[in-house]
């Protein structure tokens, strides 16, 4: 969930990274890195013991690396589910998608439109578009912040579905990711501002057809394992990067 910037924090601490989901990769670099240590003979509990308080970075180290490995593992294992089941990520004339129907190269984005990394991302990401007209672009809504009885995400979705009827969809893409506060009321004002007709909009939000559609996108991020937005795809393949530069890289790639 994106909400206005909040006031500087202080500076944190030294052992400041040593929190929440942190602290499990951290037990588990302690464990790795010691009995790495007391292998060696000159090593005792002790000198272990010492030489890690003396040496905290190589506990962070160690953390990255565990993370990174992990990382590189998802995507390798979304990768063999996209291979073992080709028909899932195959064009879907419900999604918003831009550049030649032939085109040699295909990126998909699954995205939330409060998802502060898909924000982020998002004015490269339309520049990497603009940069390549002859790559086939397609936009998977996938609402996955709500929580409770907030439905923003989801409304969001929806809305962006229902311009992208009235061949709007890249203007309120666009102003839905560069919106601060995204709201139920602030998506009406993004639609109207851009010229969408708000009654056939408001059908399109609530009906059946936008309902299964959205349900269809769950279907295939829970198919393929996807643990968090953005996920980009160039020609089937998972990016393990959300950095468009990265994602510029793999078109290069895919098209020679």
């Amino acid at each position: 969930m994106t909400d206005p910037a909040p006031a500087p924090e202080p500076r944190p601490s030294k052992t400041a990274w040593l929190t929440g989901a942190r602290a499990g990769y951290v037990a588990l670099g302690v464990s790795v890195v010691a009995l790495g240590l007391a292998a060696a003979p000159w090593f005792t509990g002790a000198n272990v013991r010492s030489y890690l308080l003396n040496h905290p970075e190589v506990l962070q180290e160690a953390s990255v690396a565990l993370q990174d490995k992990e990382a590189r593992a998802r995507v390798e294992t979304i990768n063999d589910l996209a291979q073992a089941n080709a028909a899932l990520l195959q064009p879907d004339p419900r999604d918003p998608a831009f550049g030649p129907a032939d085109a040699k190269v295909t990126v998909i984005e699954f995205f939330d439109f409060r998802c502060p990394g898909c924000k982020a991302v998002a004015h490269d990401y339309r520049a990497l578009m603009a940069a390549h007209p002859e790559v086939r672009f397609v936009f998977k809504d996938w609402p996955i912040l709500d929580r409770g009885e907030d439905v923003t995400s989801q409304y969001a979705a929806r809305a962006a579905l229902a311009a992208h009827q009235q061949g709007k969809y890249l203007a309120v893409y666009d102003a839905l990711m560069t919106e601060p506060a995204l709201t139920p009321e602030a998506v009406d004002r993004i639609l109207a501002e851009h010229g969408v007709d708000m009654t056939r909009a408001k059908a399109a939000i609530s009906g059946i057809d936008t309902t299964r559609h959205i349900a269809d996108i769950h279907t295939t991020a829970a198919a393929l394992q996807l643990q968090g937005t953005p996920t980009f795809f160039v020609n089937g393949r998972a990016s393990p990067s959300i950095d468009p530069a990265e994602i510029g890289r793999l078109i290069e790639a895919a098209k020679r």
